[in-house]
């Protein structure tokens, strides 16, 4: 699966008198397998796009095909399986479940899916012992810091085996052990699975790691480089 964006345009409150065009008449394609940063400063566009690729949020014009679908018609049941079955998302606020237990929210994407429970709890189970949470798996959010709440988020990102995964700023709350074992796993499931990730940051971890580098500034792309 690859992503096609054609002539991508967002503006939010376009009919006031300060229009905020956040992301400007961007062409772009992202090829299955890629290991891509989106960089710049605050205000960029960075998770706007990350936004519209993952369908969370509606561009004002043009295209984002993915594998030839513009998901941007899709109805609203066909987007929700659509992110359900292809498309994992990793926010800057966690957006955990609160009433669930850290093992309990990895486990939902792929009850959603409709796996059998061992399944799910097996799966759950390894990737928060990966991430190095072994220990904290019946534990609530509210139990758990910043930076182990961020693991469950992207333990749970990658629960359902997704096609892509969209990470906003996924390291911003992380120690350098973290950060390293955290991109050592999403190495491991690009490179093995083939999962596409697209991360919005200004982690230089991260964007050493990345295999292609696409530089925004107010809304627009300035720099496209493979390293």
């Amino acid at each position: 699966m690859s992503i096609q964006i054609n002539q991508l345009c967002k503006t939010y409150n376009p009919e006031s008198d300060f229009p905020v065009h956040a992301v400007k008449s961007l062409d772009l394609t992202i090829e299955q397998g890629e290991f891509v940063a989106v960089v710049g400063p605050s205000g960029s566009g960075k998770t706007t796009l990350l936004n519209m690729l993952g369908g969370i949020d509606v561009p004002t014009s043009g295209e984002v095909k993915i594998d030839g679908n513009d998901i941007c018609h899709l109805s609203e049941k066909d987007l929700i399986a659509f992110r359900r079955d292809h498309i994992g998302f990793i926010f800057q606020d966690y957006s955990l479940l609160p009433v669930l237990t850290a093992l309990e929210n990895v486990e939902f994407v792929m009850q959603l899916q409709g796996h059998k429970e061992a399944e799910c709890r097996e799966r759950a189970s390894d990737l928060l012992e990966q991430v190095g949470l072994a220990e904290q798996l019946h534990k609530r959010p509210t139990k758990l810091s910043g930076g182990q709440q961020q693991r469950v988020a992207v333990a749970r990102a990658l629960a359902p085996r997704p096609r892509f995964v969209m990470a906003d700023e996924p390291t911003a709350n992380l120690d350098a052990r973290s950060t390293a074992e955290l991109l050592d796993i999403m190495q491991q499931l690009n490179q093995q699975e083939g999962t596409t990730f697209i991360f919005s940051t200004h982690d230089p971890r991260v964007i050493k790691r990345a295999r292609r580098v696409i530089v925004f500034e107010d809304g627009q792309l300035t720099e496209d480089r493979r390293q």
